[in-house]
């Protein structure tokens, strides 16, 4: 069976987006053009380092080739939620992020997971008959830049953070590993041991 790789050079939007409630969402990656709609799941944490990668990039394109690139941005034009129903293409195993100088624009492909090892060197636009699934998105710097943001504001809608440890907590209350084996109450009270 032959790969599918679906490729959005001037995408009407590219976002990250949750199913679920805090605690237990599940991440995808969606890309919109017209009418077209392809959806991937993956983890927070790709989610994360992909916003952090993409701000990364356009800095070092900036100060290695001098072209203008916008600054971060704070605010974030497309608050919408994910295009339903969510139907995943497939599970990201490897992403891949480059700078395409000739169109100015970042690219961002997002491999499936496969059993074989793959040449890192090569994942980037490449549209071999053989190999995983992938979607390939080409984003203006600003585009890019409002993928970031709204990244990060997708990954902080989650639960909040224990003020004590930094683990998630959750909606019944939390055992706080630097504790030591006492438990405190969601509003943190006193101490009390663990029966």
């Amino acid at each position: 069976m032959s790969r599918s790789v679906h490729v959005f050079r001037t995408p009407d939007r590219f976002v990250a987006g949750t199913v679920g409630q805090p605690g237990d969402r599940a991440f995808y990656l969606q890309a919109v053009h017209q009418s077209r709609v392809v959806s991937v799941l993956l983890e927070k944490q790709q989610v994360q380092v992909l916003a952090e990668r993409i701000g990364a990039l356009l800095d070092e394109v900036a100060r290695r080739f001098g072209t203008e690139v916008p600054p971060a941005v704070t605010s974030v034009t497309d608050l919408s939620p994910l295009v339903m129903p969510v139907d995943a293409e497939f599970r990201v195993g490897t992403m891949g992020l480059g700078w395409d100088a000739e169109a100015g624009s970042v690219v961002v492909e997002l491999l499936a997971i496969t059993e074989t090892e793959l040449d890192e060197s090569v994942v980037l636009a490449d549209d071999a008959d053989d190999g995983p699934d992938a979607v390939r998105v080409f984003l203006s710097p600003l585009a890019a830049r409002e993928f970031a943001t709204r990244s990060e504001r997708v990954i902080g809608a989650g639960r909040p953070p224990c003020p004590i440890c930094g683990n998630p907590l959750d909606a019944d209350g939390h055992m706080c590993v630097r504790l030591n084996g006492y438990r405190r109450g969601v509003a943190f009270g006193t101490a009390q041991p663990e029966q």
